[in-house]
């Protein structure tokens, strides 16, 4: 874990609303991940900055216990033409503890990651946390994706 700073972000994606409890999180991301895959849904999105693929999640009603919600977009330079289907999330600059997934991404790689997260003593802001799927990413059977998580 390092920390870092990130710079003010727009993205643009697909949303849902979830939970950890058992059975919701662990079918209801991998089916939102399946839907943005198998229909090409980033590639609608306009005005991308490049094609690194987001996951943020944010909107928590508490800790990482609680609900919230997850996008999985683009970060983009502007605000026209967004489609109907998608979410628009800004997620404003701020100070984060940086992990780092490596492994095979389309299976436990950053799953065991966040299980790790959630037995630190790290003081969370949960505001926004931010996946980052990279060039490093583009092989997601042995990739490598940032995890950042919002610190206080």
């Amino acid at each position: 874990m390092t920390n870092t700073k990130k710079d003010e972000l727009t993205i643009v994606g697909l949303s849902i609303r979830t939970s950890n409890d058992p059975g919701k999180a662990d079918h209801d991301i991998p089916q939102l991940w399946e839907k943005v895959m198998a229909e090409n849904t980033l590639s609608r999105v306009p005005h991308k900055v490049d094609d690194t693929i987001y996951a943020i999640y944010t909107d928590y009603e508490g800790d990482h216990t609680q609900p919230y919600t997850m996008v999985i977009g683009c970060n983009v330079s502007e605000l026209d033409n967004v489609p109907e289907d998608m979410t628009v999330k800004m997620v404003p600059a701020s100070n984060y503890a940086k992990f780092i997934a490596k492994g095979d991404l389309t299976k436990d790689a950053v799953i065991n990651t966040w299980m790790d997260i959630w037995k630190t003593d790290l003081k969370r802001a949960y505001t926004t946390d931010i996946e980052i799927y990279g060039e490093k990413a583009i092989d997601p059977t042995n990739g490598e994706a940032e995890i950042l998580v919002a610190t206080e």
